[in-house]
This record gives C-alpha cells, structure tokens and sequence, in this order.
C-alpha cells in the first residue's frame, strides 16, 4: 500500500504511527490509513489551517480529504492584477446558481476554489477583517460572556497572519498608515504590501476627506469603519500569493499529517449519533464521480472536523442525515437529526454595478500606462525581472472606503424601524422552520441598532488606482439565501445555490443609498469637483428608490465570491447549526469549521476571518471553551 504513496519529504515513521510516512501525499484514496485521530474534510482556508496546528505535537495524527488537486498553477503563485488564481477555471467549481427571482431571474457563478488551499489560492489577496462590532454581534446571540467577539478573536487574528510592514520610502510617498500591534509574525501565512502605488489611489482615499463623517483609521486591522489602507496576502520575499497551502502545508515534515487530494467525500459515517468517520470517492475531474463509484472508509478516534465551505458543508452534513428533516426526506435521506438550519442562512456581499469615472484626474504614471505607456511597461517589466519589484508587485490594489450606514445616508433611522418592524418571516422561504425565523429576527434586530451607528460597515467602494469606479459592495445585505441538496439527485450533483438577493425589499432603498453615495463623492465633493466626473451607470435619471430598483433587478451580482452563514454559529433555538465550541448539535464527534459558521457575514472579505476562525477552532479542539 506504502508504495503508494508519493512523498513530498522525506522522514522517519511516527512512534506509536508504523506506517505514516512524513509529509506525505497519498496518491490515491485506497492509500489512506484505515484510521486517525482526525479526519478534516476540505483542505482549503480552514481545513489545512486547523490540520496543521492539530499535528504540530508531532503525535495527533491528521487526514486532510480535498476533492480538488494539489495544483502548482501559475495563475495561484502570481501577484500581478490580484485575480490570476481567479483565471484558473479548472481549480475552481462548475456550479451555477438558481434562478433569481427578486432579480429577473437571472443566474450567476458561484465562484469558489477546488484546489488545495480552497479559495485562498484563487481570491483577489485582499487582506481585510471586518469591524469589532461584526464580531461583537457574533458573540451577542449566545449572552454576554461569549468568547466570540472582537477580544475574543483578535489573538486569532494576530496568530493567523505573518504582517510584514510596507517599504518606507512608499509608505511616505503614498501616505500609507499601519499600526503592528493589530497584527502577529509569528505566522507562515503572510500580508505584505506591493512595493509601487499609483498616485491615485492616495488621490482617491484622501478625497473621502472631502466628505462629512468619513474617519481614517490608522490600521485596517483596527476594527473600525473609514477609509485606509490595507495589506495583500504575499510573500514579501518571493513576491508570491500566501496562501493556506504555502502557509500549513508547503514544508512541514511531520509523519502525522497526510494529504489526500483529488478525492471526494460522500458522506459521514456515525454509530448511533457519534461521527465515527467518512467514506470517500476518487475524483473524475470536474464532472462529478458516478454515484456508483467505488468508495473508501476511513475512521477516526476522536473527531471528524467538517471544513468544506459555505457551500459544500452543509451538503455533506444533509447527505449525512443532518439537516432539515422535510428536505431530507423529499431526497429520501433518512434523518440522523432533525438540524433545520442546516443550509439556510446563506449570505454573500452583493456586487454593485455602478460605472463612475474622472476625466480629468491627470496623474503620472496612471494605471492606463500599463496599456499605452511603452516607456513605463519596459521600466516595470524591468523593475519586475531586476528584483520583483514595481507595478507588478500589486494585486488588486490596497485603498478602500468601507463606511457605516448614517455617513452615506440621512434616511438610517427611517430605514432601521423599518427592519425592525418587518415581519421577518414573510422573507424567508414559505417552509422555513421557525427556529430558523426566529434566528433570521435576531440578526435583523441586530442590524437594525447597527444602522443607527457608526460601528458597522454598509459601504464599500475599493480605489481601483486609475479614474475609474472600482468595485462597489453591499457588505450586509438583509436577505437570506439557501444552500441545499438537490432532491432529484443528492449525492450526484452539485447542491442547489439560492442566494435570493433582493428578497428583503429593504436592501434596494440601502442600496441605492449607496449608489447615491457614490455619485455624491464624484459629482459633489469639493476635493474630486476639479477632476470631472462622468457617469456610465444606473445613468443620471436614475434618481428615485423605484428607478434604482429596477436598475438593481437588471444589474447586480449577488456574490463578491464569500459565501457564508449555511451551518451557522447560533444556539439551536435560534436555527443554529453549531455551538461555541463549533460541535454539530445533536451529534457528537463532529465539528464545522470553516466560513459557513458564520452567523453574519462580516463587512469585510472573508478570508482573513476564516483563519482565524480555524486558529481558534485548533485551541477548542485542543482545550475546549474557557469557563465563564
């Protein structure tokens, strides 16, 4: 069976382990041992996050299952423009959403990684947390004392990232602001800064100055709302995407922890209600395996650790028997336990197209150099074969504005008693179980105080470095989505994606506040009036709440590529799907670590949150929750 095996270090057998091998990847399912201590399911962001640190004894023995390859594609190493790992579309899903209903009915790609390393090795490297309020509120749906919030969480974040400060000299030229005690180095996951700026992304942020109640923290890592500068996920040595696997997996000579790529895992197995491992498929590329395909078992002594995302955990949890008893039944699943919110609770940062642009913000050199400039396209292509230095060095650019909801609009307090006073219920699916209604209310009773204040981001429009609008993001949308099993065929095809963007009527009038917004910072702020602005999109005629829905209908994108919230870190009662601990209600021996614990998805890109998470979830594991 050993020979197998294609070894990635070489090294001595564990003690207590014969037959382990160091740092192996095990080239096919049926190498796998017949048993570990762990078993993680996913080796993306949290799943190669946790195994590492659950094996750093030298002892805990760890399988890693991941259903896509260990891949050394040079779009995932490469910095330049941020979305290279994004144009690798064999690392990635072929799942297309539902039909949305609230907008035309049109569907969208879900985006995410099927790749060793997960969506960490195909994002925009955006390194972001969100606000100490975003995880405040985590906390707030279990009492008072939670460990999950802001104090809670900021060790993990520091432990998850290695920070390494930008260049001095463009850190003054660009008037870039960080603060290290906000950040650890202790980390083999790196944010780094590009080592080139154009002059107009500080041209850009400095002109939210121009405009009442913007603040400017001195770090992204601060937890507060404004406009700043933040860092990339890089090696600032090798000018190359950090990422999970080169942070928790590249290098490590340890016997105890194995890799399995290129497999898929079909279910989990439980003697009674007690997880007592998996079984396995071989993958077939992207199609999916035949439902007849051979399958492996492997079992575990003590947990298996559920980390396949937002989308792809609660499907392996509803084909386990975990989840809504009604669905699972319909797909002729027999039901383990009656786990409503299972699936539900579905979010993503939804994607404004609002076009907007300066004609004559004059700036030397600008981003249209890289297209037109031949003098500046050979000194970069020089700079870069010098010494990896110069314009491609940068991603997608480290300058953005993410704002609470009363600095964009006059109408917050109007637009909060009128979440308040919703009828929750009647936006959520018609068959929804009320515990999950009742968690649904909780989080928009949340999001009500949220709106009055300044501690929360709504807003965020990132500097695209040129004249040109960059991305404009709602970064908490009120409606819900569903992540399901498909009925007809549950273990044969992709789960059912439902982001059911606009369902809550109230996200079009926050909306097209932020579209407002943006316009006012273009067309009427005294420190962007010299440099004419233009507007391509919703159009100038688009003034009133009915015309910006419409153009919503016709023109959004329901997902930023960060799904969340599907096994949710609520109490039960609420349509929770996981404890404080992160254990799987009404089983033991199982635990979900990975995005879809959200319970809101925080006003941020959520891959740096997900590490932490993991880095918190290695600790639980290790030695449970702290007493209150």
């Amino acid at each position: 069976m050993h020979a197998l095996l294609v070894l990635v270090a070489l090294g001595q057998l564990v003690a207590g382990h014969p037959g382990l091998e160091s740092a192996t990847v095990l080239s096919r399912a049926p190498s796998a041992e017949e048993v570990y201590d762990y078993v993680v399911v996913g080796g993306g962001t949290a799943g190669l996050t946790v195994a590492d640190r659950l094996t750093e004894d030298g002892k805990t023995t760890v399988l890693v299952i991941e259903y896509g390859p260990l891949s050394n594609a040079a779009g995932i190493s490469t910095v330049r423009g941020g979305f290279g790992g994004m144009s690798e579309s064999t690392l990635q899903y072929n799942i297309v959403s539902e039909r949305q209903t609230y907008a035309r009915n049109r569907t969208t790609s879900v985006m995410i990684g099927k790749v060793v390393g997960g969506s960490s090795a195909i994002n925009a490297m955006m390194t972001i947390r969100g606000t100490a309020e975003d995880y405040d509120r985590w906390g707030s749906f279990f009492g008072t004392n939670s460990t999950w919030s802001w104090k809670g969480l900021l060790p993990y974040f520091k432990k998850g990232l290695n920070f390494v400060p930008p260049n001095s000299g463009v850190a003054k030229s660009a008037n870039i602001t960080y603060n290290t005690e906000y950040w650890g180095n202790t980390s083999t996951v790196y944010t780094a800064w590009p080592s080139f700026q154009y002059p107009a992304s500080t041209i850009l942020l400095e002109a939210f100055r121009g405009l009442p109640g913007v603040e400017f923290p001195g770090d992204s890592g601060a937890g507060k709302t404004g406009a700043y500068w933040y860092p990339q996920f890089m090696d600032p040595k090798s000018v190359t995407r950090s990422y999970a696997r080169t942070g928790h997996w590249d290098g490590l000579n340890r016997a105890n922890y194995q890799l399995l790529p290129g497999s898929k895992v079909t279910k989990i197995l439980f003697n009674g209600t007690t997880a007592t491992g998996v079984t396995f498929v071989q993958a077939t590329g992207r199609a999916e395996p035949p439902v007849d395909a051979p399958t492996t078992t492997v079992r575990v002594r003590k947990e298996v650790i559920l980390a396949a995302g937002g989308i792809h955990s609660p499907q392996i949890l509803q084909l386990s028997g975990v989840g809504p008893k009604k669905l699972l039944e319909a797909a002729k699943i027999q039901t383990l336990v009656d786990l409503p919110g299972v699936g539900q609770n579905f979010q993503d940062h939804t994607m404004l197209g609002g076009g907007f642009s300066f004609r004559n913000l004059i700036t030397e050199p600008s981003t249209d150099d890289m297209f037109s400039n031949r003098t500046f396209i050979t000194w970069a292509d020089q700079s870069w074969a010098a010494n990896k230095t110069g314009p491609y060095s940068l991603a997608t650019g480290n300058a953005a504005a993410w704002l609470s909801y009363p600095v964009i609009s006059s109408r917050w307090a109007e637009i909060a008693s009128n979440l308040e006073a919703q009828d929750h219920a009647k936006y959520l699916p018609a068959d929804v179980d009320p515990t999950v209604v009742a968690g649904y209310r909780a989080q928009m009773k949340s999001y009500a105080a949220a709106l009055r204040g300044n501690g929360t981001a709504f807003y965020n429009l990132v500097m695209s470095g040129g004249p040109n609008s960059g991305v404009l993001v709602d970064l908490h949308p009120l409606s819900r989505g569903t992540v399901n099993i498909d009925i007809a065929n549950p273990a044969g095809r992709e789960p059912r994606v439902d982001y059911r963007v606009l369902s809550n009527p109230l996200d079009k009038p926050i909306m097209a506040d932020i579209l407002r917004y943006t316009r006012r910072y273009f067309f009427d702020n005294p420190l962007t009036k010299d440099y004419r602005a233009a507007e391509s999109s919703p159009g100038a005629t688009v003034t009133t709440d009915e015309q910006f829905g419409d153009y919503l209908e016709r023109s959004i994108n329901p997902s930023y590529y960060h799904p969340v919230g599907t096994c949710a870190m609520m109490p039960r009662e609420l349509g929770g799907v996981v404890d404080e601990e992160l254990k799987v209600y009404g089983v033991q021996g199982l635990r979900v670590v990975d995005a879809s614990i959200m319970p809101t998805i925080p006003g941020a890109n959520t891959c740096q949150t997900t590490y932490a998470i993991a880095e918190k979830a290695a600790d639980l594991i290790r030695s449970g929750l702290p007493s209150k």
